[in-house]
């Protein structure tokens, strides 16, 4: 969530922290949070499609920083969009301001927005290393502090909001978390991570020790993701907040201090609820006090363990209602284990879904529309249920159904989907019709039954969608996917792949694999001297080739391949993996832009000579 200004307020006052050493602890961290600061805060490359390669390293690292210090991290990831939309103003202009970074960046202009793969990079990674993990239904605030509470752990984020909640242990800010420089005791006890962290006493203290149970309200009050109340303006415009204060920089600081200090004056949440409705019109009173306790509401814990998941994941915790409606048991615990994406669940309960801008040409359709044809299919699989399996692909161009061959009754169980996606440089709705494809062997789909359909039918399914033929089958298989996909861009890309982008993707691929051949165990040194002697080459290739400018028609190409593979990926996991998950933690955005230059360097000393 977040309130506004509070992290910077806090940040400008030490006195609300103190210096703790970290080391022989559970520690839960908030997984969103913690993959946006590691890309970000390493420096990595955000013009040319993503460094994954060195962003897998960084992961590595930190975790690697935890377990030097007997620290044991449990990463909690934010699930799909609240069913109740009390969040889609903010979700939406979010949105917009991506598309706007995202233009900026590839005008080389400055600004950061994740690319598109690193989120399924990190859980990659997290599954390589161990990494224990969960995915909530909805956003992990809550569910973080129970089970921080429950094991009266720290939490690691950098969200102002966990100054709010009252932790039993804190919460510690990831920018005052040294994990990048490990401190061994002196009498060799052990090692630890300096920190600092947040105290919710000292935090109360410093305005007259105001009860912690008022700083949901203040939160509220302050404003949150959540807050979209006019009335609320009519109170501070009307109430005077005492004149003491510690800090004075900026007027944004002035409200927090001077609305904490009015709040200390009350003994609960209720009388200073009262106070503030002597500030309002009559006829506001009723609606201002349910939405101020409702909204406070987002500040207690949840009702959801998580501590029986992390000890047994075939135990699924508390499911919302809105999702166990809609969903057999087996979608439901593949979301909680992260194996399906939040994408999906949104599908399923809204029926609306975000698409994530990329650095592209935005004079061009959204690099998402590459795409289109897979999403189509995921959503036919998602929403038509016990129905005929025969193909219903509907015409999207045209606005009759007469011109689909739909009849009457068909139309009636035509599904939608409404995307939102970068159209030029703004934010557009768009309704998908979704397509139920035919299974080989089975008269009769439903969700429910389809991992009983047979291997062998689920990738003839995924094959056919993706238009690839079953020759890919005959590569290695974690080859398989990645391959299909390439086909399926190829086929689908606008403007067209050439030779060189297709030669660029390979490098990249190549190059991956030879990095895992080099840090296979068990290889002998004369076969992995060959292989590093090659690797080394082709990385001093990339060195040497600087990027110069973004060519951002092959900025385009390469992001409609990185949201193909995304949605190929998404389709097999929906499709209960009958094809194995590719590695993309080797995948380098700089050796796709660098093989295109080196080839078409190549191509005109040619010419030349």
């Amino acid at each position: 969530m977040g309130i506004h200004g509070l992290m910077t307020y806090i940040g400008e006052n030490h006195i609300f922290f103190n210096n703790v050493k970290v080391q022989d602890t559970k520690i839960v961290i908030d997984g969103n949070n913690l993959f946006h600061r590691l890309y970000f805060d390493s420096g990595l490359d955000l013009e040319h499609g993503g460094e994954y390669d060195l962003f897998t390293d960084v992961i590595c690292k930190f975790f690697e920083a935890l377990s030097l210090c007997n620290i044991t991290p449990y990463v909690v990831f934010d699930g799909g969009c609240d069913y109740t939309d009390k969040k889609f103003e903010t979700i939406k202009q979010r949105a917009r301001e991506k598309i706007q970074k995202a233009h900026v960046i590839s005008r080389g202009g400055g600004g950061m927005l994740l690319p598109l793969l690193s989120p399924e990079v990190f859980k990659q990674v997290l599954v390589r290393l161990q990494v224990p993990f969960v995915q909530c239904h909805s956003e992990a605030d809550r569910d973080i502090v129970t089970l921080a509470n429950q094991w009266a752990c720290p939490v690691l984020t950098l969200d102002s909001d966990f100054c709010v909640f009252d932790l039993k242990a804190g919460y510690c800010p990831l920018n005052y978390f040294k994990w990048q420089n490990i401190i061994t005791h002196k009498d060799c006890s052990g090692s630890y991570i300096a920190a600092q962290c947040f105290s919710v006493e000292n935090f109360c203290n410093h305005f007259s020790h105001i009860n912690k149970a008022l700083l949901p309200l203040f939160a509220v009050l302050n404003g949150n993701d959540y807050v979209n109340l006019p009335s609320l303006e009519a109170f501070f415009t009307r109430v005077r907040f005492p004149a003491r204060t510690s800090v004075s920089t900026g007027k944004k600081n002035m409200r927090i201090q001077g609305l904490l200090n009015w709040l200390s004056r009350f003994t609960d949440p209720k009388e200073a609820i009262e106070n503030i409705l002597k500030y309002l019109k009559q006829n506001e009173h009723e609606e201002v006090r349910k939405v101020l306790c409702s909204l406070m509401d987002e500040y207690t814990q949840s009702e959801v363990d998580l501590t029986k998941f992390f000890q047994n994941k075939d135990v699924r915790p508390h499911i919302a209602t809105a999702l166990a409606s809609k969903a057999p048991e087996w979608v439901c615990l593949a979301l909680i284990k992260g194996e399906l994406a939040p994408f999906l669940s949104d599908c399923l309960i809204l029926k609306r879904v975000f698409l994530q801008p990329q650095v592209e040409n935005t004079g061009r359709p959204s690099s998402n529309s590459c795409s289109l044809h897979i999403r189509q299919v995921m959503y036919g699989l998602l929403l038509y249920t016990n129905e005929p399996c025969r193909d219903l692909a509907l015409d999207l161009a045209s606005s009759t159904w007469g011109g689909a061959g739909i009849d009457a009754e068909e139309h009636s169980k035509v599904h939608c989907v409404e995307e939102f996606d970068r159209y030029e440089q703004t934010l557009r709705k768009t309704s998908v019709q979704a397509v139920l494809k035919r299974f080989n062997s089975d008269e009769t789909y439903s969700l429910q039954r389809l991992p009983k359909i047979s291997t062998s039918d689920r990738i003839s399914f995924l094959l056919d969608t993706l238009r690839t033929k079953p020759d890919v089958l005959a590569l290695p298989a974690h080859l398989q996917l990645t391959l299909a996909v390439t086909c399926s861009w190829v086929a689908h890309a606008e403007p067209k792949v050439t030779l060189y982008h297709l030669q660029a993707l390979l490098l990249c691929i190549v190059t991956g694999e030879l990095h895992k051949i080099i840090h296979k165990p068990g290889n002998s040194s004369s076969e992995e001297r060959d292989v590093r002697m090659v690797y080394d080459r082709l990385s001093q290739l990339r060195q040497r080739k600087q990027m110069g400018n973004l060519d951002i028609d092959v900025a385009h190409v390469f992001s409609q391949w990185q949201s193909c593979l995304l949605m190929g990926i998404y389709l097999n996991r929906l499709l209960c993996c009958p094809l194995p998950v590719p590695d993309i933690t080797r995948k380098c955005g700089r050796d796709y832009y660098a093989g295109v230059g080196l080839l078409s360097h190549a191509k005109q000393c040619l010419m030349q000579s």
